[in-house]
């Protein structure tokens, strides 16, 4: 087998994903690039009442939005032959049993463990069925489900996260594999197919920490090798609370719309939770070179929306022109004015969207906003405002020349200037914007 580094990302298209989903995906991403291996986009469409191709098209655009390009695309849905091929295997060894219990009857018999003072774990009733009995839950038209038979023993393994972890598979229920429908579940697919592919590491969420040591017996019992797991913590909110009610609204593609940079995203989320600082990238080669997936920890990773907007506009500030510059001509703005343009509002916006603004003001002009009482003092400075074109120059020539007349000096000079030109009480160095502004009525 090869050693390269190997990881995937494995998404249900049932949905759009979210900053959630971004965190494994990210973290897989990045343990591959930063040792040059490969990043496989495993699609998880093994039920197909579910899955919806919206979805895939979906997380395909988001993962290219975000840089996260795949080596290797695969769908579960076209591997069904080698999950059967691994289910017949694990019924001839006696490790795959058939269950009849409905879902009520298995609420029932957990609710009676619970009022016992018994852990709610599934005790096997269905191995002491004989033939006869199986046949008359057939005939009564019950399908069954089907269970791993785990070896009640403790699994351990060196996470690359958690340190040295393990679970007792004694205090586990043995997990259902295929459902009554013949529907394959996670737990198979993705044992089969790691294994198939070389998954070397995995990196997940650390609410698969009990499904990652059932895993471990199920891939030993195959013959293969054990890959290396890396459990990152949950993300929650900035005050700790959950956040999983509020993932609705953080998806990617809203982030995306809302004009987030996806390397200010992706910066922020490679760090959020580790033991490095959070900073401002102008390259996702950057990212890579900058991630280690042991230095972070084990706590809840809190997840800020404002501190995330506080990284974009300094990630804007970092980017050259060429790397906006179809987006300011898209946006509306001449190909020959960009960089100027660019020189002069960069500092002044947190999210791409507020260029809007600024291009406006160029390309428009803006109505005067005169303070009461500043009304003379601004006609006065009008008579000493140079002819157009402006240059760096002007503004400083001009506020020089409207001091020497009237005395002003200071804010009480400069603010109503800056707003008689454009409308606005705050924005760009005006030596560099007043250059930009339309011709003047």
């Amino acid at each position: 087998m090869s050693n390269t580094v190997t990881t995937r990302f494995a998404p249900s298209p049932t949905g759009y994903l979210h900053i959630g989903n971004l965190r494994a995906a990210l973290l897989s991403y990045l343990t591959a690039k930063k040792q040059g291996g490969e990043f496989i986009l495993r699609i998880d469409d093994t039920d197909p009442e579910r899955s919806k191709e919206e979805f895939v098209d979906a997380a395909k655009r988001d993962l290219e939005w975000l840089g996260l390009h795949w080596d290797r695309f695969e769908r579960q849905s076209e591997r069904l032959e080698r999950y059967h091929a691994a289910a017949d295997k694990w019924r001839e060894m006696g490790r795959l049993y058939a269950c009849y219990e409905t879902q009520t009857e298995l609420e029932l018999r957990r609710k009676r463990q619970l009022s016992m003072g018994r852990p709610p774990v599934y005790d096997r009733a269905a191995l002491e069925l004989t033939d006869a009995q199986k046949k008359a839950y057939e005939e009564e038209g019950r399908r069954p489900h089907w269970r791993f038979k785990l070896d009640q023993e403790r699994v351990e393994w060196d996470d690359l996260i958690r340190g040295h972890t393990h679970v007792d598979c004694g205090s586990v229920s043995d997990p259902v594999l295929i459902r009554e429908d013949g529907n394959y579940l996670y737990t198979p697919c993705s044992v089969v197919d790691d294994a198939e592919m070389g998954v070397t590491h995995v990196v997940r969420g650390e609410d698969h920490v009990t499904n990652t040591a059932t895993q471990i017996q199920m891939i030993r019992s195959l013959g293969y090798a054990v890959p290396n797991f890396a459990h990152h913590s949950l993300l929650v909110g900035p005050d700790g609370e959950a956040l999983s009610k509020r993932l609705g609204s953080l998806t990617l593609g809203g982030l995306r719309e809302e004009g987030y940079e996806a390397l200010a995203l992706t910066a922020f989320m490679a760090r959020l939770g580790a033991s490095d600082p959070i900073e401002p990238r102008a390259a996702m080669a950057e990212v890579v070179e900058g991630f280690d997936v042991t230095r972070f920890g084990r706590a809840p990773a809190r997840f800020d929306v404002e501190e995330l907007r506080q990284l974009n506009a300094k990630t804007l500030h970092l980017l050259p022109v060429e790397a906006v510059h179809d987006r300011l001509v898209e946006a509306g703005l001449p190909k020959s004015k960009t960089k100027k343009f660019w020189a002069a509002v960069q500092g002044n916006v947190e999210l791409f969207a507020d260029v809007a603004e600024w291009i406006e003001l160029v390309q428009k002009g803006a109505e005067p906003l005169i303070a009461e009482g500043d009304e003379a003092f601004v006609a006065e400075a009008m008579e000493l405002l140079p002819a157009q074109p402006w240059n760096g120059e002007s503004w400083k020539n001009w506020t020089g020349a409207v001091k020497e007349k009237t005395g002003r000096k200071g804010k009480q000079l400069f603010m109503p200037l800056r707003k008689a030109l454009t409308g606005r009480e705050r924005g760009p160095d005006m030596s560099e914007l007043m250059p930009l502004l339309p011709k003047q009525k």
